[in-house]
């Protein structure tokens, strides 16, 4: 199968998908003042294809070998001049499939922005976390991992407390266990902390600077809990204040529990990606600006224009969309309370861009006018399309985990001094 992926996401399928490869022909156009030059090199990728675009897709160079993967059509922006550039890829089946990546992209043309103080942090200044979030944010990099801890010391020990992550094994713990249902799939806790971790950060944009965003207010400031669009999460909350008290004194803020809360709940959901998860963010008690999230009657360009003030592109707000895949609504239609957004509000599958693209959904199924309407446009169709055929959860599970980080540290302006936790997370679940 041919497919064509674009420039952003070409070393991440070179890292995954490089020994499987047998050959490459790369074909780019590079423009010049005055004229525009034509090249086409066939075998294994060159070195400075690789050092133009980002020095570490230098790695996968000795994972290739010669010969059959072809490249031609047009793509991402290129340094030095080379402006246009696509590859297809041919591969043995059940790889990720990315044969509409290149479309996808056309929508997320405007570079990727940095956030919080990644914006006038110099490189020399910038500790090794600010670097990782940034490769993510901006290179590419997957916001997925596997990392897991080897040895968790006793709670109260001298060990533990010097483990900046250690006390947040012990909460994604019992987290986990309110998250996960005895039939393995995600539970009503697990959708509120998924939404929690929404409409707390999602409370920013480029216009309210240092106020609002992954800051705890939903919880902290009582006046979020009475805003329309934060109804239903009142039983979640409770939680999240539980969980604050008996926490706390460990130097635990609420920011980072419902941050945490929502990569829990997304990693226990059966099929849901484990997202990196950072922890340091700073409390705020004053209510967030309101107004800033969306709401199921808005129109779609009003939607992507919302978004985008947050900095989140057309493709990312397709794959954050996905969160609906275990969504059920309760006061859209009061009548059909509980009714969920995909025929499996269990599993954190792509059944969701499948059944609210289709002509009709199944009769149990709610769909929301605002995600229909967002599915035909134009900005986010093709994206929809790719999640919804062969090989869109892994395209998904990459996609929604890079927008979600991003997401979450809306309005942290400290990200230089976060740690990163991702190795409490529970393991996937892939069978349940």
């Amino acid at each position: 199968m041919t497919q064509p992926i674009p420039l952003d996401e070409f070393g991440i399928y070179l890292r995954r998908q490089g020994p499987r490869l047998k050959s490459l022909d790369i074909r780019f156009l590079r423009h010049t003042p005055t004229a525009v030059t034509r090249f086409s090199l066939t075998g294994p990728p060159p070195p400075f294809f690789f050092s133009c675009v980002c020095p570490w897709y230098r790695k996968t160079l000795s994972r290739l070998q010669p010969a059959t993967m072809k490249a031609s059509s047009i793509a991402t922006a290129l340094a030095g001049g080379i402006t246009m550039l696509s590859a297809a890829v041919q591969a043995d089946p059940g790889m990720m499939n990315s044969s509409v990546l290149e479309v996808l992209h056309e929508a997320d043309r405007r570079p990727q922005e940095l956030i919080g103080d990644l914006q006038w942090l110099q490189p020399r200044q910038m500790s090794p976390v600010s670097h990782l979030i940034r490769s993510i944010l901006v290179d590419g990099f997957d916001a997925q991992s596997n990392e897991h801890y080897q040895y968790v010391p006793p709670l109260r020990s001298a060990a533990c407390a010097r483990d900046t992550c250690c006390v947040w094994w012990y909460i994604a713990k019992e987290m986990s266990q309110l998250f996960r249902g005895t039939d393995g799939q995600c539970t009503d806790a697990a959708r509120g902390a998924i939404r929690t971790g929404f409409h707390d950060a999602g409370a920013w944009s480029k216009t309210t600077g240092d106020f609002g965003g992954a800051d705890g207010s939903i919880v902290h400031a009582p006046e979020e809990m009475l805003r329309r669009p934060n109804k239903g999460l009142q039983e979640i909350v409770q939680q999240y204040k539980f969980w604050y008290d008996r926490w706390s004194h460990f130097g635990v803020s609420m920011a980072d529990l419902i941050q945490m809360g929502a990569n829990v709940a997304t990693v226990v959901c059966p099929l849901g990606p484990r997202i990196r998860s950072f922890v340091g963010r700073r409390d705020n008690f004053k209510p967030a600006p309101d107004g800033l999230l969306p709401s199921p009657f808005d129109p779609p360009d009003k939607v992507i224009a919302m978004f985008r003030a947050k900095t989140i592109q057309p493709l990312s707000l397709a794959a954050l969309l996905g969160a609906h895949s275990t969504s059920r609504q309760r006061f859209f239609n009061p009548a059909r309370a509980g009714a969920p957004q995909d025929s499996t509000p269990g599993v954190c599958d792509v059944l969701f861009y499948r059944q609210t693209l289709a002509a009709r959904s199944p009769p149990d199924v709610f769909r929301l006018p605002s995600d229909v309407v967002l599915a035909e446009h134009p900005l986010l169709f093709p994206a929809f399309k790719a999640f919804a055929g062969p090989g869109g959860q892994a395209l998904w599970a990459h996609e929604y985990a890079r927008a979600y980080l991003r997401l979450s540290l809306l309005g942290v302006f400290n990200i230089n001094n976060l740690t990163d936790c991702t190795r409490v997370l529970p393991p996937r679940t892939l069978k349940w």
